[in-house]
This record gives structure tokens, sequence and C-alpha cells, in this order.
């Protein structure tokens, strides 16, 4: 479930940066400049950590297995 929510967000990502990298000029002077480069900075992070979270995501264990139950040692 969680998995799917990092891919949307992954696609949504990029059709903001698909919208917005042609209208925003790095090179400019002054403020329009500063935010367009922070815009993309912003934008590079949450692109990195929704693709980061789909790869370390754990995997889903099989239903009805149960872990081994661990004996505890009593009177050290």
């Amino acid at each position: 479930m969680k998995k799917q929510r990092y891919v949307l967000c992954l696609l949504m990502t990029g059709v903001l940066l698909y919208y917005a990298v042609p209208r925003l000029s790095i090179f400019a002077e002054g403020l329009e400049g500063w935010f367009s480069l922070s815009w993309l900075i912003l934008a590079m992070f949450v692109l990195a950590g929704n693709f980061a979270a789909v790869l370390y995501t754990p995997k889903k264990g099989k239903k009805g297995t149960k872990q081994p139950e661990r004996k505890r040692v009593l009177g050290r």
C-alpha cells in the first residue's frame, strides 16, 4: 500500500517537473533565479526521498507463517 503511494508521489513530482522546468529560468537575475534554483533543489529532494522509499520499503512476509518463539533463559 505504501509503495503505491510512493510511486504515485514520484509520478506527480515528474509531472510537476515536466510542467515547470521549461518555465523556470535558473540564470535569471535576482529573486527569480533564486526561486527557480531553490524550487528545483526541493523537487530533487522529493524525488530522491520517494525513490529511496520505494527501493528500501520492507517486503511483506507471507501470511500465516509464524516466527519461531525464542526461549528465555532465566537465572543469569
